[in-house]
């Protein structure tokens, strides 16, 4: 028999899946976990009980969620539902508006900002920018593409066949058009056709092939002429898919009826898309053509011109972009998600993109060496996780990606490039993750729970979810305002200390001891299993080997509290300081140091893991490291 020191120094593999669990020759096994749910992974290697939820508001239903930064003072939260926004600053609503997407389209929308200005697009409803004109002051309006001595600058294009023609009856006044094919729908009322690239609008619709038209710009002649085409953004034809701004031009990819299209405005001119003549400053346009579909689902402005199908990766150089120097490359053949937009996120110089094949988050980064692209899985060591993510985004100060699953999980990726660390964990809630959005500091997320959709936060003074914190003058037992959880049994920390369970009547509760200041809310356990131990020995891997776990030696940071199980069922390990207090007292000690655990009994079953932690009590626990000695048979 052999005694052998286990040393677990950080947990920066993240959750591994169990397809894994014959590779202990890998270094992110050695690091990795079974289990890590609702915990936050540090680039650090500790790993920590995640942050509660704060509650913040009640919301009209499923949605959207969309940061909004003003200036660096002044960050709002946009919550889009069903037809209606809803603007929270600092966790207060400060303004409401009407919008025309119904909570069915909410999931194709994508969005730009540039200053006090959101752009929002979806391909079937007309885009709309979002404007904050003060604090409590926002308006919603659509699209408005330059006008120019009565010609709009929008682009347009010929849907019709190549041979079809266009007749006009005069060059002037209102006229009418004859087509020598079905061309005209009653949706085109109101909108621009070119007739030898000058223009008329639409007023009425007497048939398929017979229109009346206004003249905006005087036409040529009255002949018959192939050179026609129409406004390419309209009720008939489709609206933007998604936009960006690149090198001052504003970047539109792809429309409902021209998915793999792409058009950028003349430079510092955001709405005007006039080709001109082919001038360095004037509009670009062109389609993304190669053998295989590429319906643009996103267009990202990094290093270069980014562009996101549904079957490559493409990248638009030029330096500055010009209608001579723009150059379109390929450069990886993964796809984007079509049935959802997720937006693509900037971390450290990579772009973060959901596959089409919805199982798998890539980065997609330059590379110096080939000059290229690359797009790398981040999720190929935790493919149980990713369940078609329907949104993401990236908390910049504790360096997390959280994604949101169509199952109502939170996945969370610790990314810290330059350390090699990515790892994910698991969020889960009394209820179902809908969208996540950081707004600064704040990360705030939509949730589906029993009483309703609700906006909460991430709050690291909490360790309950949908919560909320009272304080009062003097000691009382009497804590209201809990409407949203009524009739749900909530966890209790009164003046630091875990009292009670108790149970929402009437929108209140009655704790079990008079306190200054109360938390309540709905309990979450975190998790947090080590991966089958991986021993060496003269007969190999140690597969099958009978062993027998120690002494476990937990490295703790600012804990409350450890609850283990190392074979024979949980049990709490005191938390006590030199001279300390235990567990008992009115206001449980925060620890920092080791705590060792002994423990009996052989085992040979394999991927039994030699411990594991589980707690729901709202206290606070960080594991550092761990240290198990083992006494193996071989």
């Amino acid at each position: 028999m052999a005694r052998i020191n286990l040393i677990k120094t950080n947990f920066n593999g993240g959750e591994i899946g169990s397809d894994l669990y014959g590779r202990g020759d890998l270094r992110a096994y050695e690091n990795g976990a079974a289990k890590l749910r609702n915990v936050f992974l540090h680039p650090t290697g500790g790993v920590t009980r995640r942050a509660g939820l704060a509650y913040v508001d009640a919301a009209r239903g499923s949605g959207r969620l969309i940061a909004f930064e003003f200036n660096t003072e002044q960050v709002y939260l946009l919550v889009l539902s069903n037809l209606y926004l809803d603007v929270y600053r600092d966790g207060v609503k400060v303004a409401s508006l009407a919008t025309p997407w119904s909570e069915a389209q909410l999931s194709q929308i994508n969005w730009t900002q540039s200053a006090d200005t959101l752009l929002v697009s979806h391909p079937d409803v007309s885009p709309r920018k979002i404007t904050r004109t003060s604090d409590t002051s926002w308006t919603i309006l659509e699209w408005e593409f330059l006008i120019e001595t009565d010609a709009l600058r929008q682009p347009f294009h010929k849907f019709g066949g190549t041979d079809v023609t266009l007749t006009a009856s005069a060059t002037t006044g209102s006229i009418t058009l004859t087509a020598s094919s079905d061309v005209f729908v009653s949706g085109h009322v109101g909108a621009r056709f070119r007739v030898e690239k000058k223009q008329v609008e639409i007023t009425s619709i007497t048939s398929a092939t017979v229109a009346v038209a206004l003249v905006k710009e005087t036409l040529t002649s009255t002949a018959a002429t192939k050179d026609w085409d129409e406004q390419v953004f309209s009720s008939v034809r489709g609206w933007p898919v998604s936009a960006a701004f690149h090198q001052d031009r504003l970047v539109i990819g792809g429309s409902r009826d021209l998915p793999n299209r792409l058009w950028l405005s003349k430079s510092s001119d955001l709405f005007n898309f006039d080709l001109g003549t082919g001038l360095d400053d004037e509009a670009i346009d062109f389609d993304v053509l190669s053998d295989q579909v590429n319906a643009i689902r996103a267009v990202f402005s990094g290093r270069h011109l980014q562009i996101f199908t549904s079957g490559a990766e493409w990248m638009v150089t030029g330096d500055p972009l010009t209608p001579n120097s723009v150059q379109l490359k390929r450069q990886t053949r993964i796809g984007s998600s079509v049935d959802r937009s997720v937006r693509p996120l900037d971390v450290d110089g990579a772009t973060l993109f959901v596959a089409r094949n919805s199982q798998e988050i890539r980065e997609f980064l330059f590379t110096d060496v080939e000059q290229a692209y690359q797009a790398s899985d981040l999720s190929l060591l935790a493919r149980h996780l990713i369940n078609t993510p329907v949104d993401q985004d990236f908390d910049q100060l504790r360096r997390l990606m959280h994604v949101v699953m169509s199952n109502g999980d939170m996945g969370t990726l610790t990314l810290y490039r330059a350390e090699q660390v990515t790892a994910w964990t698991l969020q889960q809630t009394a209820g179902s993750f809908l969208s996540v959005a950081v707004a600064d500091s704040d990360v705030y997320v939509l949730v589906s729970r029993a009483g309703g959709v609700f906006v909460e936060k991430f709050d690291d003074t909490l360790a309950t979810d949908s919560a909320l914190k009272g304080t009062s003058g003097v000691e009382t037992d009497a804590w209201s305002g809990l409407d949203h959880l009524e009739g749900e049994t909530l966890k209790v920390r009164a003046d630091g200390s875990v009292q009670a369970d108790r149970v929402v009547t009437g929108g209140a509760i009655t704790i079990e001891s008079p306190a200054l200041n109360v938390e309540a809310g709905l309990a979450f356990t975190h998790e947090i299993e080590p991966l089958p131990p991986a021993i060496k020995s003269a007969r190999g891997a140690g597969q099958g080997m009978a062993m027998r776990l120690i002494e476990a030696t937990f490295r703790l940071r600012d804990s409350s509290m450890l609850r283990v199980d190392t074979g024979k069922g949980f049990s709490e390990v005191p938390m006590k300081t030199v001279g300390g207090a235990g567990l008992l007292d009115s206001a449980p000690p925060v620890f920092t140091g080791d705590k060792r655990i002994r423990a009996m009994g052989w085992r040979r079953e394999g991927t039994t893991p030699l411990w594991r932690v589980a707690q729901d009590t709202p206290l606070p626990s960080t594991i550092l490291s761990v240290t198990t000695e083992v006494k193996v048979n071989d």
